[in-house]
């Protein structure tokens, strides 16, 4: 069984990018996104109208796992037109590339420390720390982990995590956040103006809604779930980190297309630079990936994961509020 440097280097062979395959991806993506958009807009019956709404919403999805593999270099890694397209999609969803980098790389840099992951991630605390912490202290902890803030990704993760707040730390590193922030204003009051109230729910507020609410919980998932392990600074390993910190979350092949294999995560976290499409090859065909730490999007297995707030040393797991 290979391990550390000798597994990563088992994955480097995935580590290509087909071009033909990523621009089939990115434009097919984006034309079926654009006609999802107008269908929400365009006058004929409700239904389909909000068809087309929740389609949109999936479909934003996608488009965002396949600019966060851009943002990794994993597809079209030396395309200046892909790299400004993806710039302005960044900045369409409230995920400016300013911010994303930065965070998400530390994310992969630090996954499953227990000092250092909270940038770009859920904060972690250990047990005896949130025994010892204030009420505020705790509450702030709780409520960024709480299922709500989750499902409502759209306002505490994006609008403000993701722009708002980066912009008020550093305005001149994240000028882009309130340009995605304008932006965002402009299009809801452009399509409230010519089309009216029922137009921005169905054209923007529900798909980035329904959008940001299943991304929250993918990451929240992908990091929180039983059987996942924090280590210190001692027993950290970066391939350690991927396979026993990042979760396999299996879904249905349609899930699976909208979620851009987003679920391979422990592929995903052993090696960035796989390109989306490739990383179900990359799991069959090496033996060490095999067996994940698996998680779905069953209810049983989301309030599984939903339901874990701390971490304990000496039960070497996460832990329930019931349990601390």
């Amino acid at each position: 069984m290979r391990t550390g440097p000798d597994l990563i280097s088992a994955t480097k062979f995935y580590a290509r990018d087909f071009p033909g395959r990523s621009w089939w991806c990115l434009f097919s993506t984006v034309f079926l996104l654009a006609a999802a958009g107008l269908g929400t807009l365009w006058n004929f019956h409700e239904a389909a109208k909000i068809f087309c709404s929740i389609f949109t919403g999936l479909l934003i999805l996608r488009l965002f796992v396949i600019y966060h593999d851009q943002q990794h270099h994993a597809i079209l890694p030396k395309s200046g037109v892909a790299e400004f397209f993806m710039r302005l999609f960044g900045i369409y969803a409230l995920s400016p590339s300013s911010v994303w980098r930065s965070s998400h790389n530390h994310h992969h840099n630090h996954n499953s420390k227990l000092k250092g992951s909270h940038i770009g991630s859920f904060p972690i605390m250990t047990r005896a720390q949130f025994l010892k912490s204030s009420k505020g202290a705790r509450f702030k902890y709780l409520f960024i982990r709480h299922p709500l803030t989750i499902f409502f990704g759209y306002v505490f993760m994006f609008v403000y995590g993701m722009c708002l707040n980066p912009f008020l730390k550093k305005p001149k590193e994240h000028f882009d956040c309130l340009v995605a922030l304008i932006i965002h204003v402009l299009i809801a009051v452009g399509i409230t103006w010519f089309f009216g109230w029922k137009a921005l729910l169905l054209a923007q507020t529900l798909p980035h809604f329904l959008a940001y609410a299943i991304g929250s919980y993918l990451f929240y998932a992908q990091h929180n779930f039983p059987g996942v392990s924090f280590k210190d600074k001692g027993g950290w390993t970066y391939e350690k980190a991927a396979l026993e910190s990042s979760s396999f979350l299996k879904t249905n092949p349609v899930m699976a297309w909208f979620t851009a294999n987003i679920g391979y995560h422990h592929v995903h976290h052993l090696n960035a630079r796989i390109p989306f499409y490739r990383l179900p090859e990359a799991l069959r065909g090496i033996p060490e990936l095999q067996r994940p730490k698996i998680t779905s999007l069953s209810p049983v297995d989301i309030f599984r994961c939903l339901r874990l707030k701390v971490w304990d040393p000496q039960r070497q797991r996460m832990i329930s509020l019931r349990e601390i």
